[in-house]
């Protein structure tokens, strides 16, 4: 009989973005050494993905494991722009070590790190060998990146093969329907349909089917989802961004959006796109000026 999964709830609402759940939820006694370190990795990049930087730079000290060394080189990154080369350089070392560089949660902090980079080719050296349902997952995102929706359906069987009815399978086949398109949107939806009555309602469930309404030209329904996801968390850029396109769709004003997409996430490709596009304008302007 298998081992009781004592961080099944705590995983699940790490993937589904209630990160503040995951950290309320966290203290589960008597845990084995592996399962505490892995625990602490998604508190930590729990608070990653609300911001909290400093705090896991802070509380992760010089002594702690490989996993939770490799998450606080995650903060690290994010933080700060001019670490950005440090970071990458610290990682590189790391990953070349013979003793730590097969470590899965390093193969993983790796490939978001160079995802984010777009440097989709240095990330799948990494992550391609798989090993883990999240290096998988990652795998179908990095493949859908560089627009190879068949690689990425390979990852997916994958998956399917390992657990049909994981949390990060269902999201992954979500994302390959997405990005396919035509009937396979409303696959897609009904996936977020399924999440959204198994798990309490989270910003990533919402976008989903948000998403998936815009694609099917139900924009009032989607603006209603985002609206909704505007409430649990009003500086989510993803939520931002869609709102932006959803209030063009719908002939409505999307400035207020934009700024604060702007303000927040001024990387974001919404964000590049719109000022390279005033730009342009710009110039054009003044080329007939």
């Amino acid at each position: 009989m298998a081992a009781p999964d004592h961080l099944f709830n705590l995983r699940n609402h790490f993937y589904l973005g209630a990160f503040q759940s995951a950290i309320n939820n966290s203290d589960i006694p008597n845990l084995p050494q592996e399962d505490a370190v892995e625990r602490d990795c998604l508190v930590y990049r729990s608070y990653i993905a609300l911001g909290s930087y400093q705090l896991v730079v802070n509380e992760i000290d010089d002594s702690a494991a490989t996993p939770l060394q490799a998450v606080k080189l995650l903060a690290l990154y994010l933080s700060n722009p001019d670490n950005k080369e440090s970071t990458i350089s610290s990682l590189k070392e790391w990953l070349a070590d013979p003793a730590i560089g097969n470590n899965s949660t390093l193969r993983l902090i790796a490939g978001i790190i160079f995802m984010h980079e777009e440097d989709y080719n240095e990330a799948l050296k990494h992550t391609n060998a798989g090993g883990t349902m999240e290096l998988h997952a990652l795998n179908v995102q990095i493949f859908l990146k560089m627009h190879r929706s068949d690689y990425a359906e390979r990852q997916l069987r994958v998956m399917q093969q390992t657990d049909e009815d994981h949390t990060l399978t269902q999201l992954a086949s979500a994302w390959l329907n997405l990005a396919v398109g035509g009937s396979k949107i409303q696959e897609a939806y009904l996936i977020f349909q399924d999440l959204s009555e198994k798990y309490p309602m989270t910003g990533l469930i919402l976008n989903g089917k948000a998403v998936c309404c815009m694609h099917m030209g139900n924009f009032d329904e989607a603006e209603t989802l985002l609206l909704e996801a505007l409430n649990k968390d009003a500086k989510d850029p993803e939520t931002l961004a869609n709102l932006i396109v959803c209030s063009l769709h719908l002939g409505k004003s999307s400035s207020r959006y934009l700024s604060q997409l702007k303000l927040s996430y001024p990387h974001h490709i919404l964000v590049k796109r719109a000022t390279s596009a005033e730009d342009n304008f710009e110039r054009a302007i003044q080329s007939v000026a």
